[in-house]
């Protein structure tokens, strides 16, 4: 049990237990209408989603309590995340509710602050949320992720490969499988989050998801896992298909998946990705989205985007080490930090997590990092800027560069600009499939 530093004598910030579930029931039901807790039976399914959620290793929830009664609840979770090529500790917080008679009373902020302190406490250097809204979440620190790009393109637009023919429907008996497939791209891919137990089981958990298998020397190297949606009430042939998560490790794999959902021009409409590649356009021969719309002067417009996943760093100095030390463990590749030497000093302005501000050394040799303490002498290059920015820019999720242009980040040297975006720039920006 953990007491809130700047909080009234008698409020505290506790794991929950199976006593507390009726208050989070009842808190849940009017912060989240959406989940629809207005009948016993809603409420029992609700509670026993809570039970076998609270029973996998990497999850716990948390109330905030004055008087002995809650006022707020939050989930939180216990992350690993490929972080440039490093396997790093992330926490995790979601299902952030606060009760409906106590808004505006600190209890989302109070929630949020002992979170990061948790974490931060915990060694975990870095943090991870999706927002309710931006803004309330770049107050307390977070930066922007990646931004999510929603296609809606004809069928007849994906590529056609005869690769298609070692696309499969997955069974239940492929689950080990389509897992391990996961798990070898997310230790590759920056960005992604490695599974829990409990995620393992959620490829065919859902009767109206299927997935669609690649196949090749009796390993599964690509998925996607799919919906089939109406698209129009009164006309049940109409449909869309809408990919909810595409993984792939070779081009032959992704060139099967994309021609195995070609195949389905006759039954869908549209096809659907919410993906954070930026390049995806390039594989389609027509990206437009059927909406025709013209942006100035001629361009079409192909996906609309959305702001989701924020990163926060929750300790400057500790984050670049794990960086360091995780990559010396590491097996050889490209260097985390743009084959860079240079020492920087980098000075972070933190005000909701004041014990994360101030500046730190660090040193880059060849793109592999290492703090300096107690350094006295002049470093090759300075920077100045907020966590939230810091974060994005730690992530690869903006350049130092853009920062620098926008107002948000100072560099001492401006002949160090282009070393510095180089030494932060990553190859891809992160990618995460994880919902939470």
């Amino acid at each position: 049990m953990v007491t809130r530093h700047d909080a009234s004598d008698d409020q505290i910030i506790r794991q929950l237990t199976a006593d507390d579930l009726d208050a989070l029931t009842t808190i849940v039901a009017g912060a989240y209408p959406s989940v629809r807790l207005t009948t016993d039976a809603a409420r029992q399914a609700f509670r026993e989603r809570v039970l076998a959620q609270d029973a996998d290793p990497t999850i716990d929830f948390y109330g905030l309590f004055r008087g002995g009664v809650a006022f707020g609840t939050m989930r939180l979770h216990d992350f690993t995340m490929t972080v440039r090529g490093a396997h790093l500790p992330t926490g995790g917080v979601a299902f952030i509710a606060v009760d409906l008679a106590h808004k505006k009373e600190h209890v989302a902020r109070d929630l949020v602050a002992h979170f990061l302190r948790l974490y931060r406490q915990r060694g975990a250097p870095l943090a991870a949320l999706y927002p309710f809204r931006p803004d309330f979440y770049r107050a307390m620190g977070f930066g922007y992720g990646t931004q999510v790009n929603l296609y809606r393109v004809r069928p007849n637009a994906l590529p056609d490969s005869d690769a298609r023919h070692r696309v499969r429907l997955a069974l239940a008996a492929d689950v080990p499988q389509l897992a391990e497939c996961y798990d070898r791209y997310a230790a590759r891919t920056h960005g992604m989050m490695a599974q829990s137990d409990l995620d393992r089981g959620r490829y065919l958990a859902n009767p109206e998801q299927r997935v669609a298998c690649y196949e090749e020397d009796g390993a599964i190297r690509g998925y996607a896992a799919f919906r089939l949606t109406l698209t129009d009430e009164a006309n049940f042939l109409l449909q869309d298909l809408d990919v909810r998560e595409l993984v792939y490790e070779a081009p032959a794999a992704l060139a099967g998946l994309l021609a195995f959902l070609r195949t389905q021009a006759d039954q869908v409409r549209r096809v659907l990705f919410a993906t954070q590649d930026e390049t995806f356009h390039h594989v389609l021969s027509d990206p437009r989205n059927g909406t025709d719309h013209l942006l100035p002067v001629v361009n079409h417009e192909t996906n609309t985007q959305g702001v989701g996943l924020m990163y926060r760093v929750l300790d400057v100095p500790g984050c670049f080490a794990a960086l360091g030390d995780a990559r010396a463990d590491a097996p050889a590749g490209a260097p985390p930090f743009g084959d860079q030497t240079l020492t920087v000093t980098i000075t972070t302005r933190d005000t909701f997590l004041p014990e994360n501000a101030g500046s730190v050394a660090v040193r880059f040799e060849h793109g592999y990092p290492r703090v300096l303490a107690g350094r006295t002498e002049p470093a090759d290059a300075a920077i100045t800027l907020d966590v939230a920015d810091l974060s994005s820019l730690l992530m690869g999720c903006v350049t130092l560069r853009s920062l620098h242009d926008y107002g948000l980040a100072t560099v001492s040297d401006l002949s160090t600009l282009d070393a510095l975006t180089r030494l932060f720039q990553v190859e891809r920006k992160p990618i995460c499939m994880t919902q939470f």
